[in-house]
């Protein structure tokens, strides 16, 4: 075995690979960017090398400086994780000439499994199902029409070398595919280098299922079963589960021994994904091959915590060597287990990614590492920045279950008690899935979130007067733990006699609205919001406040930050803004001419310079972060006074970027 790894990667994979090496004695080695620095995955790590700046091609992807690294600390063996460098053949093949064990598949198998059409014709010859279809290298337009009305609408146009859903497009009819042709061709040229696409029919509803597999340097090849990925927005994964709903022993059967099949036509060595599409129509359903990963799947714990296994130990084993730990006959199923990809995103936006401070950061306790309750694989921590050069995603939040609607209740209960401040987060969006009829009755198809939209997207869980009441208590709780014992240092309208009176204003989600606390002569509190008065009370227990008002009872915690009260409860979370009317006493007019940055990342552009006359709603900058760019309008008529950066600075959350005059 290894006395030690480098680690190739960053985050919550980098951090799970190291526990597993911990577990195992073997020493560990991180590489880090500039805005890496401080990172959970550097901490967790025995050494750790910087490998250059913060974008992913001055650092990830740089494997000559990673190799070096690896030389240099004496690691024998790099895991590249997933995403960046896992399935460059290159970086294989770079690692086996450096005299590093490379802990994936050879070189020969990426690259055998690197382009859709070559990928396919090999499946083909080696048995396993193919949609219907057109994977030829012969490019000519008239001919792709052809095969495309030979295999019936609607079809799909797919980039050869394309993923993440660019360069495709759905074709519905004959007289649509020449210009959809064109567009998918320029986007797979833009995005890929390569112009080259295959057509497929277009399967309706379907779902995405794929099988775990492994293989060793011995010839022994297994299948780990099954995992459904078909939750998807923007042809990304949200939630993934395993066994796959529905599933009867003779299919999994047929397509665990296809994934197989698939791997040993390629001399495939470690762990790997064969993705299928699935068909279902008249209650049957039929599976095609879609395409193989050939590293570790973000959504490896769902196939941990049903089979009790540790895959990155299967990998490094394998690596070293030894013949795979169990065969095909040894591994079962126990119970089901769902992952929730928890990330720095806006759903009610169009998912734009977003940056920021984890401020508050609380997770559910978690139990066992692989088969338990609860497991949380994040690579951040409490106060750690989401910075805008990767990817969006914060944490992988897993359930194990005996049954389904036990895991499902499960993961809810965990989301609730998920509690992040400082940015947007998917984190409601998620309940709201789980909760929703399609998923909870496991009614599974690839366009599930579109279907549900009406119940999934802009969603107030917790109502207005709800959220005012606990913003009030959290403040009161406040007011009097730092008062103590002297009435007159309080500032809850406590008197002697009489009833006192305190004026609130509110922000909710674009809601103005006035309340009144009232403090009635033996300490009772009344709240009226829109003057409807109700009895509150609450009472503090730790974190936990227990609120009682007009009828709702609900047990909550508060987070205040800057004027913004976070309710997070069983039901739900909200934002609502209490604002202090003496502190606003004094605001001027001409703080509306503030332009800032809604999050960390880099100028791309003005459209504006001093003393341009704009118009409300005018573009002045383009922003970048997260690989995403986005436009800043201007909030009202006005004149440009001053611009304060440049293209290409990078600026910080709240930076001011020009001066309005309005």
């Amino acid at each position: 075995m290894f006395r030690k790894i480098l680690i190739a990667n960053r985050g919550e994979i980098a951090c799970r690979v190291a526990a597993t090496a911990r577990r195992m004695a073997i020493k560990t080695v991180a590489v880090y960017s500039d805005a890496d620095a401080h990172a959970k995955h550097v901490q967790a790590c025995d050494e750790a090398v910087h490998i250059g700046g913060s974008a992913p091609k001055d650092s990830y992807l740089r494997w000559e400086r990673i190799i070096e690294a690896a030389r240099a600390t004496g690691a024998q063996a790099i895991h590249p994780g997933y995403g960046f460098l896992s399935e460059n053949e290159g970086f294989a093949a770079a690692c086996a000439e450096a005299g590093l064990v490379f802990i994936g598949p050879p070189a020969s198998a990426i690259q055998a499994m690197g382009l859709k059409a070559e990928s396919k014709q090999l499946m083909e010859k080696a048995g396993v199902p193919l949609v219907p279809g057109y994977h030829g290298a012969n490019q000519d337009a008239e001919l792709l029409q052809r095969e495309a009305d030979r295999i019936g609408y609607p079809v799909l146009i797919k980039a050869s070398a394309g993923g993440g859903g660019k360069g495709m497009r759905a074709v519905e009819k004959a007289e649509d595919f020449a210009a959809a042709l064109a567009s998918c061709q320029r986007e797979a040229r833009n995005s890929f280098g390569d112009e080259a696409v295959l057509v497929e029919k277009y399967v309706t509803r379907p779902r995405h299922i794929e099988i775990q597999v492994f293989g060793d340097t011995q010839g022994n090849y297994v299948y780990l079963f099954e995992r459904d990925c078909s939750v998807q927005r923007r042809h990304q994964k949200v939630l993934e589960e395993a066994p796959a709903p529905g599933m009867t022993e003779a299919m999994r059967r047929r397509m665990g021994e296809a994934a197989v099949a698939a791997a040993r036509a390629v001399k495939y060595v470690g762990a790997g994904t064969v993705e299928f599409i699935v068909e279902q129509r008249h209650g049957e359903m039929n599976f095609f091959f879609m395409e193989m990963n050939t590293r570790l799947q973000v959504e490896h714990p769902v196939t941990e915590a049903i089979t009790g296994l540790d895959l990155v130990e299967w990998q490094l084993r394998v690596a070293a060597g030894e013949p795979l730990p169990l065969r095909q006959e040894d591994l079962r199923i126990h119970g089901h287990a769902i992952e929730a990809r928890i990330c720095a995103e806006n759903p009610d936006n169009n998912f734009l990614p977003a940056t920021g401070t984890l401020h508050v950061y609380r997770k559910p306790p978690a139990t066992a590492f692989q088969r338990g309750t609860v497991r949380v694989d994040d690579g951040v921590r409490e106060g750690d920045a989401i910075p805008p050069f990767y990817d969006s995603m914060i944490a992988k939040l897993i359930v194990h279950g005996a049954t389904r609607e036990e895991a499902l209740a499960r993961l809810d209960d965990a989301l609730a008690a998920t509690h992040i401040v400082g940015l947007a987060t998917n984190v409601q969006f998620l309940r709201q899935v789980v909760r929703s009829r399609s998923f909870a009755q496991a009614d599974l198809d690839t366009a599930l979130i579109q279907r549900e939209a009406a119940v999934l997207f802009h969603q107030q869980p917790v109502g207005f007067e709800l959220a005012a009441a606990c913003a009030v208590a959290r403040t009161l709780v406040d007011e009097r733990a730092q008062a103590g014992d002297d009435p007159f240092s309080r500032r809850d309208g406590w008197r002697s006699h009489g009833t006192g009176v305190r004026r609130l204003e509110f922000d909710f989600h674009g809601r103005h609205t006035k309340a009144e606390l009232l403090t009635l002569h033996d300490g009772a509190l009344m709240l009226a919001v829109e003057g409807q008065p109700a009895p509150l009370a609450f009472r503090a227990a730790g974190d936990v406040i227990e609120v009682r008002y007009g009828g709702q009872h609900t047990r909550a915690v508060v987070y205040t930050q800057g004027e913004t009260d976070h309710v997070f409860t069983a039901a739900g979370a909200a934002q609502i803004v209490s604002i202090d009317l003496l502190a606003h006493a004094g605001d001027h007019a001409a703080e509306s001419g503030r332009l800032t940055a809604p999050m960390p990342g880099k100028v791309v552009s003005f459209s504006v310079k001093a003393g341009d006359q704009v118009r409300k709603g005018q573009p002045l900058a383009v922003m970048e972060a997260m690989k995403m760019e986005h436009t800043i309008a201007a909030p009202a008529d006005g004149t440009v006074a001053e611009v304060l950066y440049a293209p290409g600075d990078q600026v910080a959350e709240g930076a001011e970027l020009l001066k309005l005059a309005v």
